[in-house]
């Protein structure tokens, strides 16, 4: 019993996810009112209805007290969490009891995030954003809400069984040699040949990787790229899951494969078989193509009462067609949110992808649109404040800075677009109100004006980057020929690899390297929030693998552990402990959260802000709260101090001493980040 849904304030249908129980509840309540011809809007119209009051008396608390709900629970249990994102509702409700407050919250932040990812900063304005959540196409209505469907659903899957999305950082695969050989090919071959070729129609890669299931094998940046924060790169590993699923149990390895994999000792080897000639690399590739397997992720049976929207046929994607992605940047003077990019998924085999970030010959007037936003922005807040004064000068100062070259960007534009012509007139407008001598002068008079100034930029930004070319224009893409070939080069580099990089992918690191150094250490989950990255055992909860943890229910077991373990941290985390350690049963957890400077050696603990119930999840995928929030809040007392933050996750058996345990900790904590360990991490 699982919904999540966006509406407007008019309690208009923006876009909703239901899994199937919901879905049939509803209609058992509302009945089926589809009939042939006019079954689309059904289902929508009973969502609508249902919903209707809640959103009613939202806007009513909103427009009367200033304030409105956050959470509330039903009498039949139903925890229903709102957050008002400007003028669109996120609605997450739970009526099965599997899910919380806190991870309904943090679904309806990753479902922002992923529209920002998807839309940019078309959502920095409500009336644009309305519009391309719901476009009057229905055709194209039914493939949006279904890629967006698809990828809360890829999310809710990966949250549940994967430990870095878990934990929401990136896990790499652990084999320097490799890895190193891949960067290698990366950067000198792949990289280069595609940035020199003349088919690449403008776009340059800033950013080449390649995934194994979610895991990251090889990552490489170009010179002219910035970094890619954390938060964009685990968005773009759900991007790639939800247009290449892999079912991760299928090929479940079995006692021979884990023991070729694991690393456990020095007598664990793996040797390629040669490679075949070109006549059978050519026909197994297209074996596999062919066989390729797709991970279901709802069982159609239990689709009993699929609406016609779900089950409207929606042509698949051109392979071939980028998907436009928008994504942090750092510039010479900040950062740069929600920039354009193109993003290029191509599959190796099943559960390998080649993954390409390229940069677009217009990027540049994405640049120009936030700065002028965030003078407009900065001015309005002045003015909403009520500081006319000296304080409104400096919103004032913004605005003649970025006067002139607002002026020259609109001409660069061109009048002929009815786009630029609106802007212009608006900005005509914006300049007779406040600097002509009978306007109004910068006063609250203008905040209207600085409203429509910034609705109008956004819809420059919509025009130029997300509205579809016309069949005359050329296409701005690395053609069909180069992704082919670099798809090609991939394939040669990791054929001999492709089998060992599968299973090392379910059983990347094993206990057993850690058993004798730390017995009654059952797992742990190591985290470096500087870079984003995670360590941890691998857990396997398959009938038909064995581990340290045994076969199927006692591994769950430890898992359900692990996965309750990281929410109980979280909810402690935002009180201001850094330091957890509980007893549950037969089991000890702790957990530590720790600075260190860029020697590696320990700060002293300070305080941890504290955070309100309703705050953004901490995480890195929805909100970097710990670069954001926590690193910024600890380095005021570290200025010119490089500071790293760390967190440490043990279970061990109960019957182990608890100074035992501490030293433990101590002593993994500093053996896993040693650079002959793990060399790329």
């Amino acid at each position: 019993m699982k919904c999540l849904l966006i509406a407007s304030e008019s309690a208009e249908v923006l876009f909703y996810w239901t899994d199937p129980e919901f879905q049939q509840n509803i209609q058992q309540q509302y009945g089926s009112s589809q009939e042939e011809g006019q079954g689309l809007p059904a289902f929508e119209d009973s969502i609508s209805t249902l919903f209707a009051p809640i959103i009613i008396s939202c806007s009513t608390m909103v427009d009367r007290l200033g304030d409105s709900y956050t959470s509330f629970t039903t009498e039949n249990n139903h925890i229903y969490v709102l957050h008002q994102f400007d003028e669109c509702l996120y609605i997450a409700v739970n009526g099965d009891g599997e899910e919380g407050e806190d991870a309904l919250r943090r679904k309806i932040y990753v479902m922002k995030k992923m529209i920002e990812v998807r839309f940019g900063m078309v959502t920095l304005s409500s009336n644009l954003l309305r519009r391309e959540l719901r476009p009057q196409d229905t055709e194209q209505r039914a493939r949006l809400w279904k890629h967006l469907q698809g990828l809360l659903e890829t999310y809710s899957h990966l949250r549940e069984n994967d430990q870095s999305f878990l934990v929401e950082a990136v896990e790499r695969l652990i084999h320097p040699t490799l890895c190193e050989q891949c960067i290698e090919f990366l950067e000198r071959r792949l990289v280069q040949q595609l940035n020199s070729s003349a088919e690449r129609a403008g776009e340059e890669v800033l950013h080449a990787f390649i995934l194994v299931h979610t895991k990251l094998l090889a990552f490489y940046s170009s010179r002219n790229a910035s970094s890619l924060a954390t938060s964009d790169l685990l968005a773009l590993i759900i991007m790639a899951q939800n247009m290449y699923p892999s079912n991760v149990d299928q090929d479940d390895p079995g006692p021979e494969d884990v023991e070729s994999t694991s690393g456990s000792g020095p007598e664990s080897f793996y040797t390629p078989e040669p490679s075949p000639t070109d006549r059978d690399s050519s026909s197994s590739d297209n074996l596999e193509r062919v066989s390729s397997p797709m991970f279901e992720f709802m069982d159609p049976d239990v689709q009993m009462a699929e609406d016609s929207l779900q089950a409207l046929e929606v042509p698949p994607p051109d392979p071939s067609t980028p998907r436009r992605v928008f994504l942090e940047i750092s510039g010479k003077d900040g950062l740069y949110p929600m920039m354009p990019h193109s993003l290029y998924c191509l599959p190796l085999w099943p559960g390998i992808t080649l993954v390409l970030l390229t940069k677009i010959p217009t990027s540049a007037v994405a640049l120009s649109v936030y700065k002028f936003l965030e003078a407009f922005a900065k001015l309005e807040k002045c003015l909403n404040g009520g500081q006319e004064g000296s304080a409104a000068a400096r919103g004032q100062l913004a605005i003649h800075d970025i006067r002139s070259k607002l002026d020259k960007f609109i001409k660069a534009l061109g009048p002929s677009e009815l786009q630029s012509a609106q802007l212009l007139n608006v900005w005509t407008e914006f300049k007779n109100q406040a600097f002509a001598r009978g306007g109004t002068g910068f006063n609250k008079d203008l905040i209207p004006w600085c409203k429509n100034m910034k609705t109008q930029l956004c819809g420059i930004y919509r025009q130029c980057f997300l509205i579809d070319s016309g069949p005359g224009d050329f296409p701005q893409r690395l053609s069909p020929r180069l992704q082919e070939r670099a798809q090609t080069m991939a394939q040669e580099k990791l054929m001999d690899w492709k089998d060992f990089l599968l299973v090392k992918s379910k059983r990347n690191i094993t206990m057993v390297s850690y058993l004798e150094d730390f017995p009654g250490l059952i797992h742990f989950i190591c985290v470096d929030r500087s870079t984003g990255q995670m360590i941890a055992p691998s857990l396997s909860t398959t009938e038909r693998t064995t581990s340290e943890l045994g076969k199927g229910p006692v591994a769950q077991f430890i898992k359900n552990k692990v996965w309750s373990l990281v929410s109980t941290t979280r909810n402690f985390l935002r009180k201001g402990y850094s330091t957890v350690t509980l007893r549950d049963g037969d089991f000890y957890f702790c957990y530590f959260l720790w600075f260190e400077n860029e020697m590696g050696y320990k700060l002293e603990a300070g305080d941890i802000p504290l955070l309100p119930d309703d705050s953004a999840p901490i995480g890195m995928l929805a909100w970097d709260y710990y670069s954001r929030k926590l690193l910024r809040y600890y380095s005021k007392n570290h200025q010119g101090e490089v500071v790293r933050c760390y967190e440490l996750l043990t279970v061990h058996l109960g019957v182990i001493p608890t100074e035992i345990i501490l030293q433990h900790c101590r002593q993994l904590a500093s053996k896993l980040w040693e650079p002959s360990r793990n060399p790329l991490l």
